[in-house]
């Protein structure tokens, strides 16, 4: 089936012009090949403008052709949006000199897009013609395509480590050369907040920056003596929005509550609880943005204040993010400090709460209610679900797949992303070279055996599951050569997965797979990836003595 990745459902060899056709997705030869050439013209249909737009900024400027949109004699391709495809399916048809590419939808012609540029080959992912002159050449194929999930997403962790601007838009492209098209924008922390906040200015004067940062696990005796930060301003967040939505890909953001939250306090010390000495201070002076990793037992305390504050980020947030859904967090809150605080028990015996957990539950509950009311939806991790759930609310099942499959049999969305098979800052491979080795052991080939929808679920309640994300926590991760490594390959076996149609995990063909990858290991060297290569880690990828937590045999199948 060539290289294609991910693997599309089906594809046959054009026998003519007038589309006869033979299915050739077991052979390797694609058939006879036509060529574009500078008399190449590029046709944009109505709704696919952007597509145009997108595919002459990067195929052209890779190929050095100008792709004109008009013009007489020689080939051409034509954008078409086919209101009879599915929304983000795709019909390419290269057979002849007029080749096409239909989608349901301009999405659509975007991913089929994506497809006719990993047909031209390797070099089409450069920024600048390497041969100039040379012919560009593609098989007379018909590619029909179209998602298996309709989320198809990566979380991306820039609160631990910061990820400036640039570094977040070359991930969008690299997703959107994926297919994938939810971009989890992990974007406050207790180790930094990455926002601009315009009525909270001390959110990123102060929040946004630590003094130091722990060099490996937070068992590690290392540290970077260097003070870390950075933030997104509004403007940088809209381009940001704006490029995504330019591949047909959502940002969704996280500003997580009420845990994972001392980066805000440091900034403004009254959404602590603040009659809990240990709230107040830490050793050496008064609470800071946290240089270590683990889950921080400062909390926000649950005060109307505390609700107002974050009512105003969440204002602003939904000014720079159009999404359906905004993702709250809601996990790992340690509840110390609530059971240490007279003014949260106070708040409790006043809602009529039970227990800490209702009090958190209370916490989400109103924010689910907040975000309803102004046309969004939250989301949030698998948490959410303790101490109920309003029913228009969507579930990140995190902790394993027990999660997603209560959410989904409650009639919750859910989003499948467990830490034991797509973290992609677990290790993958057991050998002593694997640089700063977390958590379980996940090869390539277990990331492309991850299967999304538990089979506990009946078929109504399996339609609650959106689709999955692959998640990549940077507390080891320390800038976008790391990311890289943990990412990719792996990223690649993710999208296979959530795109295409595949068997039950046992009967994938994985060996299929790796013989497409050793033809798409070229395009990610033409985007300059840093990812893991086969034979494991190069000399400059290695962090030998820095202490990692791996986690010995398979992960639980929960």
């Amino acid at each position: 089936m060539m290289d294609l990745i991910p693997a599309p459902r089906r594809v046959t060899r054009d026998t003519s012009d007038t589309g006869n056709a033979r299915n050739t997705q077991d052979s390797p030869d694609p058939g006879v090949r036509g060529r574009l050439d500078a008399d190449t013209r590029l046709e944009a249909g109505p709704g696919t403008e952007g597509v145009a737009r997108w595919l002459r900024a990067t195929v052209g400027a890779a190929t050095g052709l100008p792709l004109p949109g008009h013009g007489h004699g020689g080939s051409r391709i034509r954008l078409a949006v086919d209101p009879a495809l599915p929304p983000e399916g795709y019909r390419l048809s290269l057979g002849g000199p007029d080749r096409l590419i239909a989608g349901g939808s301009a999405a659509g012609v975007f991913w089929g897009a994506q497809t006719l540029r990993q047909l031209l080959g390797p070099d089409a992912f450069r920024r600048a013609p390497v041969r100039p002159g040379r012919h560009w050449d593609l098989p007379e194929i018909t590619v029909e395509d179209e998602p298996r999930f309709h989320w198809r997403g990566l979380l991306l962790d820039v609160a631990r480590h910061f990820m400036p601007k640039e570094g977040v838009l070359r991930y969008l492209d690299l997703m959107a050369a994926h297919k994938l098209n939810v971009f989890h924008f992990h974007l406050t922390d207790d180790q930094g907040w990455r926002v601009e906040i315009r009525r909270h200015p001390r959110l990123t004067a102060i929040g946004s920056w630590r003094p130091r940062t722990k060099f490996g696990h937070r068992a590690s005796p290392l540290w970077d003596e260097r003070p870390h930060g950075g933030f997104y301003t509004q403007d940088d967040i809209r381009e940001i929005v704006a490029y995504a939505a330019e591949r047909h890909i959502t940002v969704v953001p996280e500003i997580d509550v009420p845990g994972h939250s001392q980066a805000a306090i440091a900034a403004y010390p009254e959404l602590g609880n603040t009659d809990v000495p240990s709230a107040r201070a830490e050793e050496g002076g008064g609470l800071a943005v946290w240089d270590t990793w683990g889950i921080s037992p400062h909390v926000l305390a649950p005060t109307e204040d505390t609700l107002r504050f974050y009512e105003g980020v969440f204002e602003e947030v939904l000014e720079l993010f159009p999404s359906e859904f905004v993702h709250v967090g809601g996990d790992e809150c340690l509840k110390d400090e609530w059971r240490a605080s007279p003014a949260a028990q106070a708040r409790m015996r006043e809602l009529g709460l039970a227990d800490e957990d209702e009090l958190q539950s209370w916490f989400i509950g109103h924010f689910d209610r907040w975000l309803s009311a102004r046309g969004r939806r939250l989301i949030g991790w698998d948490e959410i679900l303790e101490g109920g759930l309003a029913p228009g609310a969507a579930v990140s099942s995190w902790r394993g797949r027990s999660g997603g499959i209560a959410a989904a049999r409650a009639g919750h969305d859910v989003v499948m992303c467990p830490e034991q098979h797509v973290y992609l800052d677990h290790r993958q491979h057991d050998g002593p070279d694997e640089p700063v080795p977390i958590g379980y052991v996940r090869t390539l080939e277990d990331v492309y055996r991850f299967e999304p929808v538990p089979s506990e679920l009946t078929p109504a309640q399996a339609r609650h599951v959106l689709g999955a994300q692959a998640n990549l926590w940077t507390e080891a991760t320390e800038d976008h050569a790391r990311v890289d490594y943990q990412a990719f390959p792996r990223l690649a076996a993710f999208a296979e997965v959530v795109w295409s149609g595949l068997p039950a995990p046992a009967e994938r063909d994985f060996a299929g797979f790796e013989r497409r990858m050793a033809g798409h290991y070229g395009r990610l060297d033409a985007l300059g990836v840093g990812y893991r290569p086969p034979s494991g880690p190069r000399p400059w990828q290695r962090r030998p003595g820095v202490l990692g937590r791996p986690i010995d045999g398979p992960p639980p199948n929960r």
